[in-house]
């Protein structure tokens, strides 16, 4: 049996956007090519792989039990691909990192100095972005990898990795906010004041980050740095990575003492799979998800 990548793609973009014209668009084919690339994949498999609908596809059980696997190629895939890269003798002129404020400030300088020593004549940018902006940017080659507070799913073009590290986020407010002079705060107490939220440039999305006592007025930003001075203002709590706070924060903040809080955030690296990784961004790859 020979499975091609495409149909894979294909199969798992399919399942992501529920719809075979959504998935085509996403990947920059016709609906004609991506329907024939499932119907190739499930003649392949001996397997319905979706239940056609008038408005949208479903999987079937087969479909559902086989997408982990596909996805699983897929990852093995990518990192076939990671390792020819590094094989390979061109690099790449420039290098873009979407980076967010979640990775640790220690971790960064100490990539950027191996990345100037290896590769001295190399142009890079780095941009500040948090979650569905970090993707979009990615997605649309703005970016080659992007760094972000891990989510729970991605979009099946978009391949991620979770680095050794993860980032310690608290609850903040400044020092003359009325909930600072509560010993211990609960989500109830955390209601009734305006919560500081991240939201994306790119859809207006507001991420799903189950903070305590949310639901009520909210204002929002589009990075960590920001949500930061808005909270040393007073206008508001915020949940921030601790290492920011303690880099910027000049002694404004104080932490809310609150059960689960602070806790660790894993921090995923991701690169899109529409376009294969340069050698210095391959290599950049690798040193970060063997940090330590």
């Amino acid at each position: 049996m020979n499975l091609s990548p495409e149909s894979l793609q294909a199969f798992a973009q399919a399942a992501s956007c529920g719809s075979l014209s959504a998935a085509a668009r996403r990947l920059g084919k016709s609906q004609s090519t991506i329907s024939e690339a499932v119907a190739r994949l499930e003649i392949d498999l001996g397997v319905e792989l979706f239940r056609r609908g008038p408005r949208r596809l479903e999987l079937t059980a087969a479909g559902a039990s086989l997408l982990a696997h596909a996805e699983a190629v897929l990852a093995a895939g990518d990192r076939l691909a990671r390792h020819a890269a590094r094989l390979a003798q061109g690099q790449e002129a420039r290098l873009t990192l979407a980076l967010s404020d979640a990775y640790q400030p220690r971790q960064y300088e100490a990539r950027l100095l191996e990345l100037d020593q290896r590769f001295p004549d190399l142009e890079f940018e780095c941009l500040i972005a948090e979650h569905a902006d970090v993707l979009d940017l990615v997605s649309q080659g703005r970016a080659q990898l992007g760094l972000l507070a891990a989510r729970t799913g991605y979009p099946p073009d978009i391949a991620h990795a979770s680095l050794a590290t993860s980032a310690e986020f608290g609850l903040f407010v400044a020092h003359g906010h009325p909930l600072a002079g509560l010993a211990r705060v609960t989500a109830e107490d955390l209601a009734q004041w305006r919560v500081l939220r991240l939201s994306s440039v790119a859809v207006g999305e507001m991420p799903a980050d189950d903070l305590p006592g949310d639901g009520g007025c909210c204002w929002s930003a589009p990075d960590y740095l920001l949500l930061l001075e808005m909270a040393r203002l007073g206008f508001g709590w915020a949940a921030l990575p601790r290492q920011l706070v303690a880099d910027y924060g000049n002694e404004r903040l104080q932490a809310l003492t609150l059960d689960g809080w602070p806790k660790r955030v894993r921090v995923d690296a991701v690169w899109s799979r529409q376009r294969e990784l340069g050698p210095v961004a391959a290599w950049l790859l690798d040193r970060l998800l063997a940090d330590d």
